[in-house]
């Protein structure tokens, strides 16, 4: 999928074949437009880029016959703190902002009212599917927000326990097992800062045959301390790799813009250092809604 093009009627329809309907339509400079749904959710860092997606919308839906209901809105900022709720551009105001995506004929919440994020991140969604293929017995989420990697291991019969500090991230992640008809019993749903639960875990001698990682670029604490990717993965790493079983697999992962997936790798064959480990990378299938460099930077590190 190169730049500035929008996805064609093959590709609509091979993920309507696949029972997905959540996936990126477009990618320009300063922003990109995706779907959940019928609805449309349009990214941007300049007006100018969102009246750019949002005429050029218009003449694709047009030229594949899909029909849009709703089309939001949300400007990309610079810092956490100017995110801002996705707005309403077109479509039925008095519809409700929760809707159902569907991946891999999984369901997944999508809220288009609750703040920044909508619920699902769609640039994963080839590690979900590696996940359901694995079939992990037990895997651990750090970081979890709506929890859709855990959901996507418990479709696959593994137990999960979910980290994450927004209580009400973690509500909607046990909706979401609710709505593929997955109970909640023998998973665990933890609200708290990973780092302390991590050391817990190795405490108790708890082990995992999957770990996800997918820290947020910045954070804060519920004591108000800072995680900062870039200088505070290497930690999580290292905390991980006292948790896994050998053989056992570790999903690194970050929308960091200076984080490549040669800087995470190079993380990670120092921690396996420092942790005397060994193992080897590998990295899914590029996403074919995305042009190359854009989404999350991720690879698998499974140990040896």
């Amino acid at each position: 999928m190169n730049k500035n093009q929008w996805i064609d009627r093959g590709l609509l329809d091979a993920f309507e074949a696949e029972g997905t309907n959540a996936h990126r339509l477009c990618t320009i400079d300063n922003g990109w437009a995706e779907r959940f749904g019928r609805d449309i959710l349009i990214s941007f860092r300049t007006t100018a880029a969102r009246d750019c997606l949002v005429q050029e919308l218009d003449a694709w839906s047009k030229s594949v016959e899909f029909s849009v209901d709703r089309v939001f809105a949300r400007f990309l900022p610079k810092k956490n703190e100017e995110r801002e709720t996705p707005a309403l551009l077109f479509g039925e105001a008095t519809e409700s902002l929760q809707t159902i995506a569907t991946e891999h004929r999984l369901k997944f919440g999508v809220d288009f009212g609750v703040g920044y994020s909508v619920g699902l991140f769609i640039d994963q969604r080839e590690n979900r599917k590696f996940v359901r293929q694995l079939k992990p017995k037990r895997i651990l989420n750090c970081f979890a927000y709506t929890c859709s990697f855990s959901v996507a291991a418990a479709s696959a019969g593994a137990q999960t326990v979910n980290v994450d500090l927004s209580k009400k991230s973690l509500e909607r992640g046990r909706r979401n097992f609710e709505l593929n008809v997955l109970s909640t019993e023998g998973h665990k749903f933890i609200a708290d800062d990973v780092r302390p639960v991590l050391q817990r875990l190795a405490r108790r001698g708890e082990k995992f045959d999957m770990i996800i990682l997918d820290p947020p670029t910045f954070s804060r604490t519920k004591g108000g301390a800072a995680f900062h990717v870039e200088k505070d993965f290497e930690e999580l790493i290292i905390s991980a790799l006292e948790l896994i079983e050998r053989n056992g697999r570790i999903l690194l992962s970050t929308n960091c813009e200076t984080l490549n997936e040669q800087a995470l790798e190079r993380m990670a064959r120092y921690c396996l250092k420092l942790s005397r480990r060994s193992g080897t990378f590998h990295r899914q299938p590029p996403l074919m809604d995305f042009p190359p460099g854009f989404g999350a930077s991720t690879i698998w590190l499974t140990l040896r």
